[in-house]
C-alpha cells in the first residue's frame, strides 16, 4: 500500500484534485502551495514527511502547478537522499510546463483539460468510476479553462468564488483543519449539481454551509463560529506556538487576522498566558494582553512600536516572510534573544 504526499495549488482546481485524491486512498497527506518559493518549501516538507512516516512504498503526486527545469531537477536531485522507495507524479495543464513535460518522464501535460478533471480521469481509469467526483471534475474544468458555453459554467463560476473567498481559516498555521474546511466545501457543492439552477442554490446558501462546519454547539453568526474555532484551533496547537518574553508566557500566530476577538478569546480561556503576539506578512505586529503584561512595553522593545496596556502594535524590519510556521517562529525567538540579551 502506497502512502500519498499530495501537494497542490491554493485554487478551486487544485483543493479539487485533492479532494478527488482523498476519495480514491486513506493515506494521503495534502499540501498547498502558490508559485515560486512556497513550492520548493513545500517539497522540503514532504521530504522530511516521508521519512517520519517510514512507509514502505510513497507517492509524491503534485497537481495544478507548473514547475521551472530547474525545479524540476531539482525535484528529482533531492528523491536521491530519501531512503524509502518514492515514486514522483506530476499532472499539469499549464502551457508554461511544456519544457519540462518533454524532459521529465513523471512529468504529465494535457492543455485540454484542467488539472482536476486530469486526476479524476487519472485515477478512474485504474481504479474505477465515482460518479459524484466525475462530475466535480466536469464543473471545475467547466470555468478553469473558461468553457463559457458550458450549461455547467455558472455553477463553476460559484464554487470558483466559493473556494478563493473562503478565508476564515489560515492555512500557514492550520493546514490539516483548512485542507477538512475546502472540502466540506466542495462536498456540499457536489450536492446542488444536478439540481435546477444550482449555481443560484449554491450561492443561496453558502453561508449556511460555512456555518455548518464551524458549529459544534450553540447557534452563533459565523464571525463568532469562526472565532471560537480558531482559538479550539490554537488550544490544540499552543504548546508548538508558545513564547516567552522577559518571564512572560505568549503564544505567537501568523496572519491570524480579527487579533483583537480571537486573541482577547484566547487569554480568558488560557488563563496561564500573558500575552498574544500577532505577526503578518506584511511586517507589523499586533499585541493583545489581559492584564498580566503590558504590552506596550513589549511592543516597544520588540517591534519599535507601542499603544496600550493591553493592546498594542509595531513593525519587524528584519522580517522576512514565509510559508512555513516554524521559520516564523524561529526569526521571533531569535528577535527575542537579541532584546533579552541587551
Amino acid at each position: 500500500m502506497y502512502h500519498i504526499f499530495h501537494l497542490s495549488h491554493t485554487d478551486l482546481d487544485g483543493y479539487g484534485c485533492q479532494f478527488i485524491t482523498g476519495r480514491y486512498f486513506e493515506n494521503v497527506k495534502f499540501y498547498n502551495s502558490n508559485y515560486g518559493k512556497e513550492i520548493d518549501e513545500r517539497y522540503e516538507q514532504i521530504l522530511v514527511d516521508i521519512e517520519i512516516v517510514n512507509a514502505d512504498k510513497n507517492v509524491i503526486l503534485v497537481t495544478d502547478l507548473n514547475l521551472t527545469p530547474q525545479q524540476a531537477r531539482g525535484f528529482e536531485e533531492k528523491l536521491k537522499s530519501v531512503k524509502n522507495p518514492v515514486k514522483l507524479i506530476l499532472l499539469d495543464h499549464h502551457q508554461s510546463g511544456e519544457e519540462c513535460a518533454k524532459r521529465f518522464s513523471w512529468y504529465f501535460l494535457d492543455i485540454s483539460r484542467c488539472a482536476a478533471k486530469i486526476t479524476y480521469d487519472f485515477f478512474s481509469k485504474i481504479y474505477g468510476e465515482k460518479k459524484e467526483l466525475g462530475r466535480l471534475s466536469q464543473v471545475i474544468n467547466a470555468v478553469d479553462i473558461w468553457l463559457d458555453e458550458s450549461a455547467d459554467f455558472e455553477l463553476g463560476k460559484v464554487c470558483l468564488n466559493l473556494i478563493a473567498n473562503s478565508k476564515e481559516l489560515n492555512r500557514i498555521m492550520f493546514d490539516e483543519a483548512n485542507t477538512r474546511f475546502m472540502f466540506c466545501l466542495l462536498e456540499n457543492s457536489i450536492r446542488y449539481m444536478d439540481k435546477k439552477e444550482p449555481h443560484i442554490l449554491l450561492e443561496d446558501n453558502i453561508h449556511a454551509i460555512k456555518k455548518s462546519f464551524f458549529q459544534s454547539g450553540d447557534n452563533d453568526t459565523l464571525g463568532n463560529l469562526v472565532s471560537k474555532y480558531n482559538v479550539e484551533q490554537l488550544e490544540r496547537l499552543k504548546d508548538k506556538m508558545t513564547i516567552f518574553y522577559k518571564g512572560y508566557k505568549g503564544i505567537l500566530t501568523f496572519n491570524i487576522g480579527a487579533v483583537s476577538i480571537i486573541g482577547n478569546n484566547f487569554l480568558v480561556q488560557n488563563p496561564d498566558y500573558d500575552f498574544f503576539m500577532d505577526v503578518t506578512s506584511r511586517k507589523t505586529v499586533s499585541f493583545r494582553a489581559n492584564g498580566k503584561a503590558d504590552v506596550s512595553k513589549i511592543a516597544q522593545e520588540l517591534a519599535n512600536g507601542g499603544g496600550h496596556p493591553n493592546a498594542s502594535g509595531g513593525a519587524i524590519a528584519s522580517f522576512r516572510d514565509s510559508f512555513s510556521y516554524e521559520n516564523v517562529k524561529n526569526q521571533i525567538i531569535d528577535l527575542i534573544k537579541s532584546k533579552e540579551e541587551l
